[in-house]
């Protein structure tokens, strides 16, 4: 059972209503009986983990994903990362390969962006559960409409952040940011199938850009 109490103290005024709602109800009785029978990713306490590692006064940045690694160890509860010690996944190391292309920074040997997300950047998947070894399994069972509302909340009660929206699906789960309070950059996704439109896109140069025009510091990507 997923409760208010296990999203940080920063988020959970803003958040509260949302475990109330009829569709999150549904969405708990979903997670409890498949937990009966199945593994899921990424482990309970750490459904929420993009929460727990940005607060939300904190905030700068928005990566969305779509959802959770299926496969074994992989997912850490923020979109894109891995835990230390695992294989970096082909879509994170052709983001590492645009770092360094765009800011010339060495690829790093972990695939963990923790330090990312405790410098304000929220690696929002916008299903925050999968079965293991089963991608999308978790589709439209209720997380889609919880994100939605957290992008919304965001949108609405912060300004100048900004969104990286890489790939189809982020960019129309975008669509409800506020264009003239945030800087949206788009591009395509960094799958090795869609990485052609993805490198080039200088995304952390001009984000970090924005920060500094802002007044805000700079990440230290």
């Amino acid at each position: 059972m997923l409760t208010t109490q296990q999203v940080p103290i920063s988020w959970q005024s803003k958040l509260a209503a949302e475990f109330e709602k009829p569709y999150f109800h549904k969405l708990n009785a979903f997670l409890d009986e498949e937990l009966k029978t199945e593994r899921i990713y990424p482990p309970t306490p750490l459904i929420f983990n993009a929460f727990d590692k940005c607060a939300f006064e904190n905030l700068k940045v928005v990566i969305i994903g779509q959802d959770p690694y299926h496969g074994d160890g992989q997912a850490n509860g923020l979109c894109f990362s891995v835990n230390d010690g695992v294989k970096i996944p082909p879509s994170l190391r052709n983001i590492f390969k645009e770092i360094q292309s765009d800011l010339g920074k060495e690829i790093p040997s972990s695939g963990n962006l923790e330090r990312w997300a405790e410098q304000g950047i929220l690696l929002l998947n916008a299903i925050l559960t999968v079965r293991a070894s089963k991608a999308a399994s978790h589709r439209k069972k209720g997380w889609e409409q919880f994100t939605d509302a957290v992008i919304k909340l965001i949108s609405d009660e912060k300004e100048q952040l900004v969104f990286l929206l890489w790939g189809n699906y982020a960019q129309k789960k975008g669509e409800i940011v506020d264009k003239t309070k945030h800087l949206i950059l788009k591009s395509g996704h960094p799958s090795p199938l869609s990485a052609k439109h993805f490198f080039g896109n200088q995304h952390f140069s001009k984000t970090n850009a924005y920060l500094e025009k802002c007044g805000k510091k700079a990440i230290d990507w």
